[in-house]
């Protein structure tokens, strides 16, 4: 294990070399590197329609070495990251595996291995800094989906402040994607959408009004499909010691943007799939939701409710109308579970959520959740309403201590049953562990 951190410090000091014995000092001290590693068995049961495959079964490990260096001295520093991604199949074949699920397609079945890399130049002043390269974004307007074996990642821009006491502003500008199981760049586009988008742009300020009130604003523009604007409020209220009243509320304001506002444009692809008023494609949508959690000890209990308008189903990125393994997207939503997101046009769901953290009982390391939805008035195109649910339930558990302290097992069961979608049963076993190298 020792000879990996003299490598990449030889790495790191030969790409330094023009700053610098001074600089480098700095940019190597300060770096560390990591090797996560994460085995996922995956198993999606779709019990009706007669659309192929009806059931996903897969099993794979991966590795991500993820690289990360200090910053040269000065007033402004310079250092650089970066990470190399590889994806192993241990099991799947033909008539259980569904391309961009988790594993890219190879011909007729799963490939055996995909890989990739990227490097982010960064650059800090103060509290300020800007980053170039490979990006994994984690906003209201864009979450880096990291559901399966290898995270989601994109290229672009993004530079972010601190400096102002208790307020964070963020903004940037991202020109590919690369999914979860893909190995290669693409644009982006929205779920149905067949044309590509070199562009999304996002700006976004989150303010600490007070050490329990949170208040958000972001906004984000994926051009010639749509603009969505963002605001959210997080406050938490200690009721005793041991137990809080927390308010979570959001809203999302997303209308068509460019070629997605005219009918021309959407006859060339720039068009949202699902339900839309009048069935042009066009992007018009407004969701909005409150959820609130009691947490007493161990135990926390959420209540929460969310709407979407009428006109068209939510949207985010997501290429899953692109070729090459692009599919698959997170959301930030409560809703956003194992088989459903409970997104689609006029749709109105309740959740509740019930939690247990068992380190109050003695057993730290140890957690365990359900969560029942249910979403009706979802729009068809035949006029009548539809309605969904699902079932999940979580077990999480990770070692503290000894030889294999900070390994992670995760057990994820879902269920559910659509009328505008086919019925499922799905179950995810995953296991984590982040080795440090230096």
């Amino acid at each position: 294990m020792k000879s990996s951190p003299s490598i990449c410090r030889i790495a790191l000091a030969a790409g330094g070399s023009v700053l610098g014995l001074s600089a480098q000092a700095e940019l190597i001290d300060d770096s560390h590197a990591n090797l996560s590693m994460r085995n996922f068995y995956f198993n999606s049961d779709n019990r009706d329609g007669t659309a192929q495959p009806s059931r996903t079964e897969e099993w794979a490990q991966g590795f991500l070495l993820d690289l990360r260096s200090g910053y040269t001295d000065g007033v402004v520093g310079f250092g650089v990251d970066a990470t190399a991604m590889l994806g192993l199949t241990l099991d799947s074949g033909r008539g259980r595996h569904q391309g961009g699920s988790m594993i890219p397609s190879d011909g007729d079945g799963a490939a055996d291995r995909w890989s990739s890399a990227g490097a982010t130049a960064k650059m800090k002043m103060s509290q300020t800094e800007l980053r170039v390269g490979q990006l994994m974004p984690r906003l209201p307007v864009l979450v880096a989906s990291d559901g399966r074996l290898l995270p989601q990642t994109f290229q672009g821009v993004q530079l972010q402040t601190r400096d102002i006491d208790n307020l964070t502003l963020i903004g940037g500008a991202l020109n590919r994607a690369r999914g979860r199981a893909s190995t290669d760049l693409t644009g982006m586009a929205v779920s149905g959408g067949t044309q590509e988008s070199d562009r999304f742009n996002f700006v976004g300020a989150d303010y600490r009004a007070t050490n329990t009130l949170l208040l958000q604003y972001y906004a984000g523009q994926l051009e010639d499909y749509y603009l969505q604007q963002f605001t959210g409020l997080n406050h938490t209220l200690a009721l005793t010691d041991d137990s809080s009243f927390t308010t979570d509320l959001r809203y999302f304001r997303t209308r068509a943007d460019g070629a997605n506002g005219s009918s021309s444009g959407r006859s060339q692809g720039y068009t949202v799939g699902g339900y839309t008023k009048g069935s042009d494609g066009e992007i018009n949508n407004d969701l909005w939701s409150a959820a609130f959690t009691y947490r007493l000890r161990g135990h926390s209990l959420t209540l929460g409710y969310q709407s979407v308008s009428d006109d068209s189903n939510f949207v985010q990125i997501n290429q899953g109308s692109i070729d090459k393994g692009a599919g698959g997207s997170s959301l930030y939503l409560w809703t956003d579970k194992m088989l459903l997101s409970f997104t689609r046009a006029g749709e109105r769901t309740g959740f509740a959520q019930y939690g247990y953290d068992f380190a109050a009982n003695g057993i730290p390391g140890l957690k365990a959740s359900v969560i029942y939805l249910k979403g009706d008035h979802i729009q068809a195109a035949g006029g009548a309403e539809q309605s969904e649910w699902e079932r999940d339930f979580s077990l999480d558990y990770v070692i503290q201590g000894g030889t294999f302290k900070g390994l992670g097992v995760a057990w994820r069961n879902g269920k559910s049953h659509s009328e505008a979608a086919r019925n499922g049963d799905q179950n995810r076993l995953i296991i984590n562990y982040t080795l440090p190298l230096f």
